[in-house]
């Protein structure tokens, strides 16, 4: 493996064919997840975003690491906003 390449990929894996984001509308509406048991039953659970999660867009993701940063971020913007306007 090459120290000098960041990349953990492994070269069998092709996502040329790929779309990114291709998922993202429906995963913010909320998906379903079908578990089959080792005892052979089912379980199907709903799954929701949780209120307040905020889902960037990977351009934007690049620029902010992580919560902290887009707080940081969003906090800085805020100051900008004159106080009258701050409801």
């Amino acid at each position: 493996m090459n120290s000098d390449n960041d990349d953990d990929m492994r070269p069998e894996y092709d996502f040329s064919q790929g779309v990114r984001g291709k998922h993202y509308r429906a995963m913010q509406q909320g998906y379903t997840v079908t578990i089959h048991q080792a005892d052979g039953s089912t379980r199907v659970r709903e799954i929701q975003a949780p209120p307040g999660v905020v889902i960037l867009d990977s351009d934007v993701q690049a620029y902010f690491p992580d919560s902290n940063a887009v707080n940081e971020a969003l906090r800085a913007l805020i100051r900008l906003i004159p106080k009258q306007q701050r409801t």
